[in-house]
């Protein structure tokens, strides 16, 4: 009798630890860090997660140590910096800017490559996931991707307009982009074939994939979300901001969702239920770009009100 009670109880106990696992990841303000003189702009982790890197408006990089809080500058851009991404070892960091360039820093070294080739200002920048290839985007409408060791690259074309944002796959077979001309383009990296994606009603800022490379999120003008099936074209609307959506990411373990809006808010969504989970509201100016830590217990968020953001996993 006793024994049952207890394997009654254990079986109790699993159900709640296992309904608990189930909830959304909840979360709360984290550190403010401090340094750019004007707008933030993109912002990435470091893969072992000390590191965050901004761009701003400042034409500067900042590096900053997450758990110091502290920072060192990287300044050469001469216009704004836009993207930044860190290499998939954590050894190089690119970069974006309106000087028309990506710069490729080697820490190691203490020194950078200038990668020229766009012919407008370079927006957004990513690495695939084994470190041989950079993307990124351009107001030249152009998508272009690099060869990281020759510094060489390919031009993709297909936008008609501003191309804002673009994301790889983690197997490196497909890029998203997102553009100016209000559709979300889907690529073949070694054909360089596309299809369009077509759902938002004004200019779309950023896409980025799920870890599985399933789903892809997509951020716009319109106010809105929208979550694509990689597969199928298909796709579902996520309403909740109140303004235009500049940025969005998906958690590492590919569950949640988080936005950044021009209202400044950050929404998480459930990205199963398509449902809004939290509002994480701190900043005083719009929200332009949000990351994760890979280890999941940090978001990272910059502003047009200068700052960089933390936000912690409860």
């Amino acid at each position: 009798m006793e024994k049952t009670k207890c394997e009654d109880e254990k079986k109790r106990l699993e159900k709640e630890l296992e309904a608990i696992k189930q909830q959304p990841r909840q979360w709360k303000p984290g550190l403010t860090l401090k340094g750019h003189t004007s707008w933030s702009t993109g912002v990435a982790f470091s893969p072992d997660n000390k590191q965050i890197a901004s761009g701003s408006f400042d034409r500067t990089i900042r590096l900053w140590d997450v758990a110091k809080g502290t920072h060192r500058v990287l300044s050469s851009h001469t216009s704004i910096v836009y993207g930044v991404a860190f290499s998939p070892d954590g050894k190089q960091l690119a970069s974006a800017s309106q000087d028309g360039t990506v710069r490729l820093w080697d820490f190691a070294k203490d020194t950078y490559r200038v990668l020229s080739g766009h012919t407008s200002n370079v927006i957004d920048v990513v690495f695939s996931t084994n470190g041989k290839q950079l993307a990124s985007a351009s107001y030249d409408n152009t998508l272009r991707l690099w060869d990281v060791a020759k510094g060489t690259h390919r031009v993709l074309n297909g936008h008609t307009s501003i191309v804002h944002g673009v994301a790889l796959s983690r197997d490196g077979k497909q890029l998203a982009s997102a553009s100016q001309d209000a559709t979300v383009r889907l690529w073949d990296v070694d054909k360089g074939t596309h299809r369009v994606l077509n759902g938002h009603t004004s200019v779309v800022y950023d896409v980025a994939f799920s870890p599985d490379g399933k789903q892809l999120a997509s951020a716009s003008q319109d106010a809105t979300v929208r979550l694509w099936d990689v597969g199928k074209g298909t796709h579902r609307v996520l309403n909740g901001h109140t303004s235009i959506v500049y940025g969005v990411a998906f958690s590492p373990d590919g569950k949640q969702l988080a936005s950044a809006s021009f209202d400044r808010t950050i929404r998480l969504w459930d990205v199963a239920k398509g449902t809004e989970t939290q509002v994480l509201k701190g900043h005083t100016d719009s929200v332009l770009r949000i990351a994760f830590s890979p280890d999941e217990k940090l978001l990272a968020s910059t502003s047009y009100d200068n700052t960089v953001r933390l936000w912690e996993a409860i």
